[in-house]
């Protein structure tokens, strides 16, 4: 048998050591060759190809357009293989207004919307390069830039692009690579040439004074940033932040008080279809109580009607309100991490990207002068050349007719080059008119002068930066604020005041009960139910708290074991079923249970006490607790639990106590100190059992008291008044045998 040879080297090699070798060279490719932005010209490779392929067709300005599949053809047959999806999605960008801020394509056809739309099929539209792509092309056949070798080897494509158009900053980028990601906004080029022109004449100019020009992102959405000018500054100086932007909004008044909310600007990169999707989602859902309606009146401008609740709610308000829940504030990200001119990737800050333009401006500057140079004095030899035909117009004619090798013995009768001796053998009969040399003595002393010229810019870096400043000065009256593309869209706006939107606000205001039962589960049923015999509970439980509330209203709960802890009232269960158990939401660890509940007003003062006839008066502001574990209140020892909580009432000047043992002790209120925590002063001794039940009322109205149905009251308390922590006296004939108040 034949041995099989292998089709070519095998190395033996650590699977680890083949795994970062290939990751690196995919994550290095990802980084270069697809997802950063070359700083010189702010393009990717694929947008890059796209551009350069445009041009091959010719499909400038002022020619007519191409279908879009020919260009994606053309791009991925020659330049760039990969899909032709991928390919028509990023022309399609270069093409949208929306999303770029200076659209370096021209395109015919549904090219999609802010909606989010897709854009047609590419044999459907068409397009051709815009006057801003063609400023980024300018010059590229003068051996401006360095070309390369495309993947299959057979043409050749532009490394970078002249881009005499500042477009990293003008229409910004965004990519995701290995390890790393780029996300820079677009900017208005008006400002960008006034701090390239600053940079020009002041090269050590700080970020702060280059801020004073660029004054924050300019996005094709417009929108208000709102970010604090200090923010700003700092992501400029590091390369590296965020802005805040807001939709631009106007109120119209609709007569009698009524009015409705116009939303004329969304910001950048949101769907507006979505955007009304999400807002009508949070309206079904109850979160937008002061909202009543949204209506998209959009056509090819942005118009998004709201419409308030009522007359009442204050538009700041309501906005607030749709800004913090919807995108209709948004945040982007700023990155500005991109390939330098030696094709490393680094975070650059704003003087950084600005200098790197200008240095591959005088790049190119150079490289076209030398192109010219070069064109120049070639065509300086020819028409040397040509100058000494004329003056020995017979001998060359005769050379010409009777010489076996005319063009050698050109060469030596009159020390001609081989360039000038081809040039005079393919002269036109006609061009021997007397006129054509003059006209060639004219385009030998003009192209001499243009010569010198040339020698002296090249040698000259002052005038070369002052030639530059002319070619920025030429960007800025194409596509400045004079123009209609270049005014400012995006509105710098001071940082917001913050508006107070109440909680109220948040939730939706509708009456409900509170229903918990003996065994702690909890529900909250829609409306107030007047007769609680009518609500059902699981079997072998039975109703402990009924208390009508409203859903923007807190619960507030005190635990045996002394704390006080608060849930909001539309977080609670509905009233379908049993609710659900009270210690899932707030933690009564080891088997406590609530003692009271209260729907929480602020202001009040309440009185705890403990089985060991220990108390103190708080204030509510004092024990408002949002955490699950509640706040401490009453510090008791182990094995005690908390026996009390009463209100205090404002015009309460008495406390009365009752113990287990059934005597009675009243006392003065001002006895019982105020305190935030902590176990309190005796209230009543007991030899046996423990504090039974506590309440304060004012002396005066006497002390009262239910038996069943009824209700009793003692007006001559004197045989019971006493000091504080006395033991106290059987109470009145006929109080309740449960040794309770209530």
């Amino acid at each position: 048998m034949n041995e099989i040879t292998p089709a070519g080297e095998i190395r033996d090699a650590r699977l680890a050591d083949a795994l970062s070798e290939r990751y690196l060279a995919y994550a290095l490719s990802t980084i270069m060759s697809r997802s950063l932005p070359d700083v010189r010209d702010g393009l990717k490779p694929v947008h890059r190809r796209l551009l350069f392929a445009m041009r091959q067709l010719k499909l400038d300005p002022g020619s007519g357009y191409k279908k879009c599949a020919r260009v994606v053809g053309d791009v991925i047959g020659k330049y760039h293989p990969h899909g032709d999806v991928a390919v028509y999605d990023a022309l399609v960008r270069l093409a949208q207004d929306f999303a770029v801020r200076y659209p370096l394509v021209d395109g015919q056809g549904n090219f999609g919307n802010v909606d989010g739309d897709n854009a047609a099929a590419m044999r459907y539209t068409e397009s051709r390069l815009t006057t801003v792509a063609e400023s980024l092309l300018e010059g590229i056949e003068e051996n401006a830039v360095d070309f390369r070798f495309t993947y299959d080897g057979e043409e050749e494509e532009p490394v970078v692009l002249p881009a005499s158009f500042p477009n990293l900053l003008a229409n910004g980028s965004t990519g995701i690579a290995v390890g790393m990601a780029t996300n820079i906004p677009p900017h208005n080029v008006d400002e960008i040439c006034g701090a390239l022109t600053h940079l020009i004449k002041f090269p050590n100019a700080t970020i702060a004074k280059l801020v004073e020009f660029v004054t924050g992102p300019d996005f094709p959405t417009g929108g208000v940033l709102v970010e604090p000018s200090e923010n700003i500054l700092e992501a400029y100086k590091t390369g590296r932040g965020s802005f805040r932007v807001r939709a631009r909004w106007t109120v119209e008044q609709m007569g009698r008080g009524l009015y409705q909310v116009v939303v004329t600007e969304i910001p950048y990169q949101v769907q507006k279809a979505k955007l009304v999707e999400r807002i009508a989602d949070l309206l079904n859902a109850r979160k937008l109580p002061l909202l009543a309606d949204i209506r998209d009146e959009s056509t090819t401008d942005v118009r998004l009607v709201i419409e308030p609740k009522s007359r009442t709610v204050e538009p700041e308000v309501l906005m607030e309100q749709l800004f913090r829940q919807t995108d209709l504030e948004s945040r982007f990200t700023l990155n500005m991490n991109v390939l330098d001119a030696e094709r490393t990737p680094r975070v650059m800050n704003l003087r950084e990207v600005l200098q790197a333009f200008l240095d591959h401006r005088q790049t190119v500057l150079v490289r076209r002068s030398e192109f010219r140079l070069d064109k120049i004095e070639r065509r300086l030899e020819v028409l040397g050349g040509y100058l000494i035909a004329y003056l020995n117009l017979d001998e060359v004619i005769r050379i010409i007719r009777e010489e076996d090798d005319a063009k050698a013995s050109l060469i030596r009768a009159f020390k001609l080059t081989d360039m000038q001796a081809e040039a005079i053998l393919n002269m036109r009969l006609r061009s021997l008119r007397k006129l054509e040399e003059v006209e060639i003595r004219k385009e030998h002393d003009s192209l001499n002068a243009e010569k010198a010229d040339l020698k002296t810019l090249l040698g000259d870096e002052g005038q070369r930066w002052s030639v530059i400043a002319t070619q920025i000065a030429e960007i800025k009256a194409a596509f400045g604020k004079k123009t209609e593309i270049g005014k400012r869209r995006t509105e710098i706006g001071e940082a917001p005041d913050v508006v107070d939107v109440p909680v109220e606000a948040m939730i939706e205001r509708e009456p409900i009960t509170i229903v918990c039962s003996e065994k702690g589960w909890i529900r909250a049923i829609k409306g107030h139910q007047t007769d609680p015999s009518t609500i059902k509970y699981k079997e072998g439980d039975r109703g402990r708290f009924v208390i009508q509330a409203q859903t923007t209203d807190k619960l507030l709960i005190f635990s045996t074991n002394g704390r006080f802890y608060t849930v909001s009232c539309d977080k609670l269960p509905g009233g379908r079923g049993n609710g659900e158990p009270l210690r899932l939401m707030i933690d009564m660890t080891n088997g406590h249970e609530p003692l009271t509940m209260f729907i929480q007003k602020p202001g009040r003062r309440f009185l705890v006490a403990s089985e060991s006839g220990r108390g103190f008066v708080l204030k509510e502001d004092d024990i408002i607790a949002q955490t699950k574990n509640g706040k401490v209140a009453l510090n008791l020892p182990d094995g005690e639990e908390a026996s009390a909580c009463v209100e205090v009432a404002d015009d309460a000047d008495h406390i009365a106590v009752i113990g287990d043992n059934r005597k009675l002790l009243v006392f003065a209120l001002d006895e019982v100190p105020e305190m935030s925590r902590g176990r309190g002063v005796i209230l009543q001794k007991y030899k046996d059992g423990g504090l039974a039940d506590v309440k304060t009322f004012r002396l005066a109205d006497g002390l009262s008291w239910k038996t069943g149905d009824r209700t009793r009251t003692e007006t001559d308390l004197l045989p019971w008044l006493g000091k504080r922590a006395g033991a106290g006296r059987l109470p009145p004939r006929g109080f309740s045998s449960a040794n309770r108040f209530t």
